[in-house]
């Protein structure tokens, strides 16, 4: 079985790949193509939420992640 891998990226998204069910606010899924990766914002910014759509660029968004 594959395994969740869940990546914060620096000044950007979240990057959530593997076999996870996503549902919206009502328990409903949300169709996710199989090996596909979701993009979720961090900066608050984006059109799309929860999805990222690259307006952390635009936004002046910063948050590096420390070890």
């Amino acid at each position: 079985m594959s395994e969740v891998k869940i990546t914060i990226i620096d000044n950007g998204p979240i990057k959530v790949e593997g076999p996870v069910s996503y549902l919206d606010e009502n328990g409903n899924p949300i169709a996710v193509e199989a090996g596909d990766a979701v993009w979720l914002c961090r900066c608050g910014a984006s059109k799309t939420k929860p999805y990222c759509d690259g307006a952390h660029d635009k936004c002046g968004f910063a948050h590096k992640i420390s070890s």
